[in-house]
């Protein structure tokens, strides 16, 4: 499809699923920026979670379309329900999010209107054996359909070239909101938060699930607790790992549950982590980062491209190795100038790298690309 150059009124069809977490949030912010640039955007996804509300809420068009978050036997109904509501909304461009919809999407599809699939983490890297393969040998297959892939991190190209994914590329790394998330007093944020303690606060925001390595973080926060007795660790979300977390949790470690904003709880932070088996590019570190708090992560896809180098010397600790990380906390947590000097040097970095603006700008200049109103180097890295 070609437009005229003149013809600002393009339109695009987010379609998400899951509908929570840094997916639900990637989209809104796309949402927001897209709107304000004059594109007609509308967003179909499951109705439950918080995307459907906050894009609406935004002026978006919201769509419900019923689909479960992994693949199963209803997958065919899916696909023509996605259909029906493309055929209805004939849009220029389809942006496909994470697995679940990046399949189904291609599915309904199958290369009729230009579309952008963005995987936010390869399915692949989430399971193993006879479902890994199956997912590997599906994208693969898949690429063909897709007219564009986004990724939000070099390591998550690589990792998709080297499974054997033939696809025109760009790597737009994720962004984020910094006017939202912005450097607050601790303390202030506390009172805020009813926290009166002067403990030393560790946050860990994230899905309650195996993919955010909390069972890895509660592993490595005992020996944090026998060295530094009043060091708390609060653990922001909800999730299916939740029941099993709080049984093995001690009295030292505090679960928020699932909040609407978790901008407080990285203001008030002393330090935050985030112990990932596998990620894209993970949020919460740029969130916390936007917030000038110091961050604790580890070294999957995205990580070491989202830290500032005086971080990642710090912050930066294998996946699944709760003695590495327990020496990466108590090295921070022993040393408040250090954590002030890496906050400051986390600010500075988001807001000169991880604008989500820039992420808006480089993804809306794939779309015309795609529609022949605009150049983009394809196979490259767009570095905001």
């Amino acid at each position: 499809m070609q437009l005229s150059s003149t013809d600002h009124r393009l339109s695009v069809l987010h379609v998400a699923q899951p509908v929570d977490g840094g997916v639900a949030r990637v989209a809104t912010d796309l949402v927001k920026s897209q709107l304000s640039t004059g594109m007609r955007v509308d967003v179909a996804c499951p109705e439950d979670g918080r995307l459907p509300d906050a894009v609406r809420g935004l002026g978006s068009g919201t769509h419900a379309w019923a689909a479960a978050r992994s693949p199963g036997p209803g997958l065919p109904d899916e696909v023509r329900r996605l259909a029906r509501i493309v055929g209805d909304l004939r849009p220029d461009v389809v942006h496909a999010h994470s697995a679940k919809a990046g399949l189904a999407a291609r599915l309904a599809l199958r290369g009729k209107v230009p579309t952008v699939f963005q995987p936010h983490a390869w399915s692949f890297e989430a399971v193993g054996g006879v479902t890994a393969r199956l997912a590997r040998h599906w994208e693969r297959f898949g690429a063909r359909w897709a007219t564009h892939m986004v990724c939000v991190s070099e390591a998550e190209r690589l990792t998709g070239q080297r499974s054997g994914i033939d696809a025109p590329w760009s790597v737009i790394p994720n962004g984020v909101d910094v006017e939202r998330f912005r450097p607050v007093a601790a303390q202030a944020a506390r009172t805020g938060l009813g926290l009166t303690r002067q403990e030393l606060l560790v946050v860990c925001v994230g899905r309650l699930c195996r993919q955010k390595g909390q069972d890895v973080l509660l592993r490595a926060w005992a020996s944090v607790a026998e060295r530094l007795p009043l060091a708390r660790l609060v653990l922001v979300g909800d999730g299916p790992d939740a029941a099993g977390l709080r049984e093995r949790a001690p009295a030292s470690v505090w679960f928020a549950g699932d909040v609407g904003d978790a901008t407080p709880w990285y203001q008030a932070a002393d330090l935050v982590v985030l112990p990932s088996r596998w990620e894209g590019m993970a949020l919460v570190p740029l969130e916390a980062m936007a917030c000038a708090r110091p961050v604790v992560v580890t070294d999957v896809n995205g990580a070491r491209e989202s830290l500032p180098p005086e971080l990642a010397s710090h912050g930066l600790v294998p996946a699944e190795d709760p003695e590495a990380l327990a020496r990466a906390l108590l090295r921070l947590l022993g040393d408040p100038p250090l954590r002030e000097s890496l906050g400051r040097a986390a600010h500075r970095h988001v807001l000169n790298t991880h604008d989500v603006r820039h992420t808006a700008d480089a993804v809306a200049a794939v779309y015309r690309e795609l529609l022949g109103v605009g150049p983009i180097k394809c196979r490259e890295s767009i570095n905001p």
